[in-house]
């Protein structure tokens, strides 16, 4: 799905119109390979709008303190809020951007395969925006008490399966492929007519995969991977009831409720 265009979804007031501007201008002026994503990606592959009052901006990890740099030579104040996966640039105290270079729970990182012909234009700028695989990738881990990406995944699939690497989507969730079995079993569910549009080779794949974890012992380490999807969401299973932590977030983001991710 090459030479997408698509408008903005949300008409921000004259002045954060002017930071966008600016931002996506410089962005492309510093040569440094970067995506927007979120709702702006999401709009264009389903053609679902709705309002946004941001910029996601993806990036490889490597090219994140380049970026920033970049900013900082312009005269905007830069953050590194969560090495591990997102920084921000702010002109103002009012006006940001959250630059992202890989999921908030640490699995995945942007890479190049997350690099794609497919562009939008946004606020008078024609820029790249994630694929479809990469646009499921990014969302499959968000499963928060007070977020929850299924709808989007299921729309980018009911919308894109044709457009979708699927053997590159199976090969980054290799590891959490039972993520990725529960988010086509949703699909399904949600569309009984449409399941052919995710590969017969792939559903046998999953099952003939679950089938073999069935009669295996349970594993011999106690973690709750659960805090994959919302470290607030299950505090109790590693504070009180004795599961490991796969996350490792501190107590305070543990509890904010405001901090959601993605």
């Amino acid at each position: 799905m090459s030479d997408v265009i698509a408008e903005p979804t949300f008409e921000p007031p004259a002045d954060a119109l002017a930071f966008y501007e600016e931002s996506l201008r410089l962005l492309k002026e510093s040569g440094i390979p970067f995506l927007l994503s979120g709702t702006y990606a999401v709009t264009a592959y389903t053609g679902i709008r709705r309002p946004t009052k941001d910029l996601d901006v993806f990036c490889k990890p490597g090219d994140y303190p380049r970026i920033l740099a970049f900013f900082q030579k312009h005269g905007y104040r830069t953050d590194v809020e969560d090495e591990r996966w997102i920084a921000k640039v702010w002109k103002d105290e009012k006006h940001f951007f959250d630059v992202i270079f890989a999921m908030s729970n640490g699995t995945i990182a942007v890479s190049d395969s997350w690099f794609s012909e497919d562009r939008i234009t946004v606020y008078g700028h024609q820029v790249q925006i994630t694929p479809p695989t990469a646009l499921i990738l990014s969302k499959v881990f968000i499963q928060d008490r007070y977020r929850y990406d299924g709808a989007d995944v299921n729309h980018v699939i009911l919308k894109q399966s044709d457009a979708i690497d699927w053997k590159s989507l199976l090969d980054q969730m290799d590891l959490y492929w039972e993520v990725l079995a529960a988010h086509l079993l949703n699909f399904r569910f949600a569309y009984p007519t449409e399941r052919d549009r995710i590969p017969r080779w792939l559903m046998e794949e999953l099952v003939e995969r679950l089938t073999a974890q069935i009669d295996l012992p349970a594993p011999r380490v106690k973690v709750c991977r659960g805090r994959l999807f919302s470290p607030r969401d299950y505090v109790a299973d590693v504070a009180e009831w004795g599961f490991g932590d796969v996350v490792g977030k501190g107590l305070e983001e543990r509890h904010d409720p405001v901090n959601l991710g993605h």
